[in-house]
């Protein structure tokens, strides 16, 4: 299930005594200061997250229904059963044929386009899954399935499932029917993989230095020995009750800090392993890479993966706040200003922020909690030697 996301734009500079256990030197001051925006209205006109949204339910939305049609086969609703109880997510598009396959092959680049990603090198993104575990033993049985399209909703009380006839079945969106309903989504991890190589090409290309995700390399001068970075041994989200509907969350993370050329650079950090709310996960993965940076600080922003973002106009976004912040011979703490950036009809509904850290330190070693009190993440510095 995902974090639930229940912060409000503009409460992040209450954040005195994250700012402390990172790092001592950072004063209020400085946050303030990060957190002042730039006028909005010099940053890029942002595509509208409700278009996005809107085009990514309607595929999906319009892909229920045709499978649920498509049902009325026996011989394929029985492989999409046997498929379906074998694997926890079904890549249905690959599994269709005929007219239900070009159908559904429509509503993935409907659904890849809408994200800003290109659907000739992502591929499928439709996904199907059986709604809860709960539902595996009536599927089984043999129990025609219903079918519905996901939702990101946090708010979602009821949910519109389809039957092989055609006809709508409105649930109780908290607790799962005992009736089996595959649900269509999009693969997050997929979709999440493909925005972060287009977020990263799109904030170089504004001018915001960005490593490929999950990337290492080093600057000339750590290039003999090795170099330093953070790695993280534990990490936890807060868990709540959301709708049984919702899939895995898709995490991610931003790292931002001014780079060597004393510019700002935001390196995105894929985290695929973190499927689940109040679960601990010990991925010993890499944040930060210090040898990109020119301050022993970083910052960090958890985010969400959903059917709404849109990680071309993300990136642009970011980059129009960001490129307008200077180096003034300080280090400058970036969250705000990353958040700031993010187009006002995102914090509405179902928003991808999960959770920041400031002021990362390279010497940080121990348990952090994040500025929302949403999540920790248990660091230690790691040296990487050169082979």
């Amino acid at each position: 299930m995902r974090p639930r996301h229940t912060r409000r734009r503009g409460t992040l500079t209450a954040t005195a005594a994250t700012l402390v256990a990172f790092c001592a030197v950072q004063t209020l001051s400085a946050a303030a200061t990060a957190s002042a925006a730039p006028d909005r209205t010099a940053t890029p006109a942002a595509h509208s997250r409700s278009v996005t949204k809107a085009a990514v339910t309607s595929a999906q939305d319009r892909a229920a229904r045709d499978i649920a049609r498509s049902l009325g086969d026996s011989s394929w609703k029985a492989r999409l059963r046997t498929a379906t109880l074998k694997s926890a997510e079904v890549s249905v598009t690959d599994q269709a044929s005929g007219a239900l396959k070009t159908r559904l092959a429509a509503a993935d680049r409907d659904i890849a386009e809408a994200k800003g990603l290109n659907a000739a090198k992502t591929g499928s993104l439709l996904q199907l899954r059986l709604g809860d575990a709960s539902m595996r033993t009536s599927l089984s049985a043999g129990e025609e399935p219903w079918v519905a399209a996901a939702v990101s909703d946090d708010g979602l009380t009821t949910v519109t499932a389809y039957d092989s006839a055609g006809q709508a079945h409105v649930l109780d969106a908290k607790t799962p029917p005992s009736h089996p309903v595959y649900v269509v989504d999009v693969d997050g991890t997929k979709a999440l993989a493909a925005g972060l190589d287009v977020m990263r090409q799109e904030l170089v290309k504004a001018g915001v230095e960005s490593a490929a995700p999950q990337t290492v390399t080093t600057t000339p001068s750590a290039a003999a020995a090795g170099f330093w970075t953070t790695k993280i041994t534990a990490v936890h989200l807060n868990d709540d009750e959301e709708p049984w509907i919702k899939g895995k969350a898709e995490i991610y993370t931003l790292v931002s800090g001014f780079g060597q050329d004393g510019k700002v650079r935001v390196d995105p950090v894929d985290m695929p392993y973190l499927d689940n709310d109040g679960t601990v996960y010990r991925p010993n993965q890499i944040l930060v890479n210090w040898s990109y940076y020119k301050y022993n600080l970083a910052d960090a922003v958890m985010m969400e993966e959903d059917g709404s973002t849109n990680y071309r106009d993300l990136a642009k976004a970011i980059a129009g706040i960001l490129l307008t912040i200077i180096d003034g011979g300080a280090y400058i703490p970036l969250v705000n200003a990353i958040l700031d950036a993010i187009p006002d009809d995102w914090w509405t509904d179902d928003p991808d922020y999960v959770d920041s850290w400031y002021t990362l330190a390279q010497a940080n070693k121990g348990t952090f909690y994040g500025a929302r009190g949403n999540g920790y993440m248990t660091v230690e510095p790691y040296f990487v030697s050169q082979l």
